[in-house]
């Protein structure tokens, strides 16, 4: 077998049935490789979307999602999207053509260190230096992908190792798995005592714990705790819109479990107000350096501390002890403002546009009625709002990093991944331009998703940043055209488009662009509101 055989075949032994790509004279052995064993290349439009397209796929599925790009300027333009997988806690395997061994230091073509660009941005990141390690390499990348705490792993793949005999005619046996860490008994212990005698924990979890696939499993450890459990995926913490006014609950806990959610900036990193004066915090992470961060951060405040698995610890806890009692009151609590949609100032609508929540609500009762619903919600002062307002059993949100304009990529690889499903991905206009372009991958793949614009002329949190710190007269760098017509552009690729102007026409719009079965555009001329920010006391109107 050649060396991009091995590859494949290693990658179709662990399952992969589509890799995400862009072609590029490096990659070309593994792409004829891929028809040999069946399987499929997405091909896009920008490196970046193939790498917000595996995020998506490993969302979506539970695997590990693959793309697959050039050297160079190829590997460097999947940088972002990498970072985005790492804080989202995606299982991504990067693969990567690369400049021949042969040829290192002589000034090969496209000759770059992209170990040392990738891990910064990765569980781990490899060049691979010999046949033998190919098969091998792979099956290492993807286990450590999917090991806790889930993320990218990146493997660097030299031309001359692809394009030689390896000699070999089958694959090596796969390694033995290799379990996370686990509690000792000691903390085990220590953790069932705390949370059994708290009278407000909280447990706060890391993006992991929001895929559909284990939401359920955290849900049911908070029933047998009797303690809410929230799912931080935002780089607003609990101020994520998505979480009401969940931020209000934080200060009265008196026990606070990060399970397996680092302590960083979403946090305050401990400090301040964010924490209660008297809350006591437990930490249970895979990540040595985490928990060693953590106990630096918290001081007296933190009452255990391990490196583990933590829903495993949580389960082997529950076995130790239960709570005195059903918590209701606090339980009730904490789901009050995890629902509050109650704004102190609701917005006004500037004439001739709709309100972002009116925009979001209408979308929810599409949603609502419409076949395995996969919702997107991009980043952006418009994101917040469709992360407020747009729920759906499978949602997929720009992340822990804080990117934009990877929603329209990720819900194409959604709707590849579950073909039945109807895929909705909200975003601002000025995300669209990132990746509008690909539509036309959209086009190509029978993927028809439904992406719907919030269009306010402007880039909406720049501006309001700009407005607060500076005032009206220094708003600089965030105005966009009004000329521009993005539903145009989704015609013009082959899918379907539709302009709306009044509030009357978005529900006719989302049916149309159903009923088109192509891959639609709907362009929403929207009122510039800032994020909302929710309150538990009850206010009227939107």
């Amino acid at each position: 077998m050649l060396g991009s055989q091995l590859v494949v075949r290693a990658l179709a032994r662990q399952g992969v049935t589509t890799v995400f790509s862009l072609s590029g004279n490096q990659i070309m052995p593994v792409y004829d490789a891929c028809l040999d064993a069946g399987i499929r290349i997405v091909h896009v439009r920008h490196e970046a979307a193939a790498v917000s397209m595996a995020d998506a796929w490993a969302q979506v599925t539970g695997g590990v999602g693959v793309a697959l790009l050039t050297a160079g300027p190829g590997l460097a333009n999947g940088l972002a999207p990498l970072m985005s997988a790492l804080h989202a806690e995606s299982p991504v395997l990067l693969l990567s053509g690369d400049t021949p061994l042969a040829e290192d230091r002589l000034g090969a073509f496209q000759e770059l260190d992209q170990a040392g660009m990738t891990r910064p941005v990765t569980k781990a990141a490899r060049r691979v230096r010999g046949l033998e390690e190919l098969a091998g390499a792979v099956d290492q990348a993807v286990a450590l992908a999917l090991a806790p705490r889930r993320g990218p792993v990146h493997l660097a793949l030299p031309f001359d190792l692809l394009t030689a005999d390896s000699g070999m005619a089958a694959l090596p046996p796969l390694p033995a798995p290799v379990p996370g860490p686990a509690a000792d008994a000691t903390s085990l212990g220590a953790l069932a005592r705390l949370l059994a005698q708290a009278e407000r924990p909280l447990v706060l979890a890391g993006p992991g714990a929001a895929r559909a696939a284990v939401r359920a499993d955290w849900q049911a450890r908070g029933a047998q705790w009797a303690v809410p459990v929230l799912a931080l995926e935002s780089p607003r913490g609990l101020r994520d819109p998505s979480l009401g006014a969940a931020a209000e609950c934080l200060a009265r806990a008196d026990l606070v479990v990060l399970a397996g959610k680092p302590l960083d900036f979403t946090l305050g990193f401990g400090r301040g107000q964010v924490f209660g004066a008297q809350t006591r915090v437990v930490v249970l992470d895979p990540d040595p350096a985490l928990v060693a961060r953590a106990r630096g951060l918290l001081g007296e405040r933190l009452a255990l501390a391990c490196v583990c698995e933590s829903g495993a610890a949580l389960d082997r806890a529950a076995l130790l002890a239960r709570p005195a009692g059903d918590r209701a009151d606090w339980r009730h609590n904490v789901a009050s403002a995890l629902a509050a949609r109650s704004q102190a100032r609701p917005a006004s609508v500037a004439p001739g546009r709709i309100g972002s929540r009116a925009l979001c609500e209408q979308v929810q009762q599409f949603l609502a009625t419409a076949h395995e619903p996969i919702v997107v919600c991009d980043g952006g002062e418009f994101g917040q709002w469709a992360q407020a307002f747009c729920q759906a059993p499978v949602r997929i949100v720009n992340g822990v990093a804080g990117a934009i304009g990877g929603g329209l990529p990720q819900a194409i690889a959604a709707k590849i991944a579950r073909p039945e499903a109807t895929v909705v991905v909200l975003m601002g206009d000025g995300t669209a331009g990132f990746h509008l372009m690909e539509l036309d991958t959209a086009v190509r793949e029978a993927a028809p998703v439904i992406a719907v614009i919030g269009n306010d002329l402007r880039w909406n949190a720049e501006h309001q940043i700009q407005l607060r710190n500076h005032g009206p007269a220094r708003l600089v760098g965030c105005q966009l055209a009004d000329s521009a017509r993005y539903h145009a552009v989704a015609q013009a690729l082959g899918g379907f488009g539709a302009a709306v102007r009044e509030a009357a026409e978005l529900s006719v719009a989302l049916g149309q662009a159903q009923a088109s079965g192509l891959p639609a555009c709907v362009d929403v001329a929207i009122d510039s509101q800032p994020a909302p920010v929710f309150s538990a006391v009850q206010t009227t109107g939107h």
